[in-house]
């Protein structure tokens, strides 16, 4: 759909500029009702508002919240950051109930991809949610990428990108809006946006048979929306990071196929603003300007900043940037329509048959995502309780830390009078784990051993000194396998830990 839009005087119609200016913005906000100036600006042309757990209390909490905002704007666009796995928002207090990317690229069974992504936004729509900032289309080519790993599906472009379509394909038969990220691809990286601005020296030629491959498959399956990504890719533009750059967005993202763009016509939407990349060097108000003008269509701001004044700072920063000259009012226009014209999709979006369900789907692909590596004679189930020593780093900006992961609490239901202590780099020493343990089993827990040399150093002695001692990795399963019994889970999500526990613990055997 090619968006056309007339040129407007904001001189003689100063109204159409000011929404136009609030229409473009995706702010979050705190608590779980909506607070008052959140619906005022509803009520003046904000067209979307963007959730994060501190939002979301149960689904019953969330529904009326989201009726809440459509009682003053019936169309408007509800986004959350729903990955799945080790990224949700829905289930933040208790860990998912689907597998992230990483399972369900290792199963590589593209029709269980679209039924885990179909039932998510049937979940989502029942909350009213309808626009995820997801998938993640990026190819995790750098096993030490410490910010993607596991919400990807995989290294492999051709998977990442058959497995990113079902994802989309999935999610929106359930009425729900994909946008796909990070757009040009976040997965060449060791640094994390969040704290800084990530650089990919790869070249055009690299870039478009392994970054883009998946946001091509994004496109051709119909996705809604793709995100940008805050990463300076110099061989496509040596100045600005893609969020900024129009030869990135507009050069290449909007460009026709003909020319060797991927065509998109939908709604271009930005990571988090007040990510140190483009917070730390531009700030938001130059940075939502400049993006806006690079092409982009909607501002996502709130995973940090999340009141009204920084609504109202993005505001005036929009529309004096246009009455300067700096910003074309037909390109602020043209990003608001395409808001508008997703909200329209979103509230004529056929709904699923809440009847056609499907609530195992998740831990069905968690079950099949488990890779099993048996040493020595055999593994025999442990006859009483065990001892969990859960070696846990410090969580990434994206995935939190308030989502409980590992696999002490199903444990303890299997085998009651299990522990579980966590070690982190101060205190993960093999002594103090084997102390504790006392006659028990010992089931380590790691997250990326392989990115972690404190917690690779603890598992080597805990091993030598105890090889009965069983290895669950819940990140990139890049180390060799070690224990009397491996276990990749590929991802946190609690159904990951249900399915590892369930094999330690010799459930269907």
């Amino acid at each position: 759909m090619t968006i056309l839009t007339q040129h407007r005087d904001s001189r003689s119609n100063p109204d159409s500029l000011t929404r136009d200016a609030l229409t473009v913005l995706q702010p979050g906000f705190t608590g779980t009702t909506a607070p008052d100036w959140l619906l005022r600006r509803l009520g003046e042309g904000l067209a979307s508002v963007g959730l994060f757990g501190r939002n979301i209390a149960s689904p019953e909490q969330l529904a009326a919240l989201t009726a809440r905002l459509r009682a003053e704007r019936d169309d408007v666009l509800v986004a959350i950051d729903e990955e799945g796995g080790d990224v949700t928002r829905l289930e933040v207090r208790t860990g998912s109930s689907f597998p992230g990317n990483l399972a369900l690229g290792t199963v590589d069974d593209t029709a269980l991809t679209r039924a885990v992504a179909h039932e998510l936004g049937r979940r989502l729509a029942a909350c009213g949610v309808n626009l995820n900032w997801a998938p993640s289309g990026d190819v995790n080519s750098d096993p030490d990428n410490p910010v993607i790993g596991v919400r990807s599906f995989g290294a492999d472009p051709a998977l990442v990108a058959r497995h990113t379509a079902a994802y989309v394909e999935g999610l929106q038969a359930a009425g729900v809006a994909a946008c796909t990220k990070h757009f040009p691809g976040h997965g060449d990286t060791a640094v994390d946006s969040h704290h800084d601005l990530p650089r990919i020296d790869a070249d055009l030629a690299t870039l478009h048979a392994r970054e883009l491959v998946p946001f091509r498959a994004a496109v051709a399956a119909g996705t809604k929306a793709v995100m940008s990504a805050h990463i300076l890719l110099p061989a496509l533009d040596p100045a600005l990071p893609a969020t900024l750059s129009p030869l990135a967005l507009h050069g290449l993202l909007r460009a026709p196929v003909t020319a060797g763009g991927l065509g998109f016509e939908g709604l271009i939407v930005t990571d988090g603003m007040e990510m140190r990349a483009i917070a730390g060097t531009y700030g938001i108000e130059r940075g939502s300007v400049m993006a806006i003008a690079a092409g982009a269509d909607a501002i996502c701001v709130g995973g940090g900043l999340a009141d009204e004044d920084t609504v109202l700072r993005l505001r005036d920063a929009l529309v004096a940037a246009v009455r300067a000259g700096e910003l074309p009012e037909e390109r602020l226009a043209d990003a608001a329509e395409r808001v508008r014209a997703l909200a329209s999709w979103t509230s004529s979006a056929a709904r699923p048959d809440p009847s056609a369900s499907d609530p195992d789907v998740g831990l069905v692909a968690a079950r099949r995502a488990l890779r099993i590596t048996r040493s020595g004679a055999g593994y025999e189930p442990p006859a009483g309780p065990v001892y969990v020593a859960a070696f846990t780093p410090v969580a990434n900006i994206a995935v939190g830390d308030e989502t409980p992961w590992g696999v002490g609490a199903e444990l303890a239901r299997l085998l009651p009078g299990t522990l579980t202590e966590a070690y982190g780099p101060e205190s993960a020493g093999a002594e103090a784990v084997l102390a504790a343990a006392g006659e028990r089993r010992i089931v380590v827990v790691v997250r990326d051993v392989h990115r972690h040399p404190w917690m690779a150093r603890a598992l080597g002695t805990l091993l030598a000194a105890r090889p009965d001692t069983v290895v669950v990795e819940m990140g990139l399963n890049e180390a060799p396998p070690s224990g009397a019994l491996h276990i990749a889970t590929h991802g946190a999500a609690r159904v990951c830990g249900i399915a590892a526990a369930e094999a330690i613990a010799g459930v269907g055997e």
